[in-house]
């Protein structure tokens, strides 16, 4: 017999992550507005521009933090998912192990865990079977729509800066990696915003307590 499992600690690991996923994007993405406001190529390290401090230890402790994201959201993500089990499995259109599996499916992960996340949100309220009420699942899409957002603009980033040979390329890559520092920043609220949220509703339920705001 599924028991529930408390998320409270994930939750709050994965705000502390995001957080200093906010913290990092928006120092790196001052350094790409002062690249372009230079005129300078970015991806390179000038002291002369930037005084004493080397920049590389950043960008090596950005990427730890969001794998340390990706990771803790993830499993999270999949114990939320088990208590949707708990309460609500004929609600669950995909097995709990696609709460894990769904975002590594090439193409498939645009969509797929957004459908999981509908599913655990209509198991996670008062009343499962209910009607979906107005604008109710208006913060899931919304992150939902930032992140995609911030996916395509990161990659096709990386893919100008791959093919950039000449100053005016370089700063185009350079405009499109801050504007996805900017969306990321978004996302990453709305993230922080989707993760207290839903583990308030799981919260309240599992407690008993006054239902969260939905």
């Amino acid at each position: 017999m599924l028991t529930l499992k408390n998320p409270n600690g994930l939750a709050r690991a994965v705000v502390a992550l995001l957080a200093g996923n906010i913290f990092f994007d928006v120092l790196l993405g001052l350094v790409e507005a002062r690249w372009l406001m230079a005129d300078a190529m970015p991806y390179t390290f000038d002291p002369a521009e930037f005084g004493s401090v080397d920049l590389n230890p950043a960008y090596r402790l950005q990427f730890l933090v969001f794998v340390a994201t990706a990771v803790i959201f993830v499993v999270w993500f999949h114990r939320l998912r088990h208590n949707a089990e708990v309460w609500a499995a004929d609600l669950q259109g995909r097995k709990p192990g696609w709460a894990i599996g769904g975002w590594f499916v090439p193409i498939g992960n645009l969509w797929i865990p957004r459908v999981i996340a509908v599913d655990i949100w209509r198991a996670s309220r008062w009343q499962p079977y209910a009607a979906d009420g107005t604008r109710e699942l208006t913060l899931l899409n919304a992150w939902w729509v930032f992140w995609i957002l911030d996916w395509v603009m990161e990659r096709a980033a990386t893919q100008m800066s791959k093919g950039a040979d000449t100053p005016e390329a370089w700063d185009s890559a350079a405009a499109w990696a801050l504007a996805s520092y900017s969306v990321n920043v978004v996302a990453a609220v709305l993230a922080i915003l989707f993760v207290r949220r839903l583990t308030s509703m799981q919260h309240a339920k599992a407690t008993g307590m006054i239902p969260a705001a939905q």
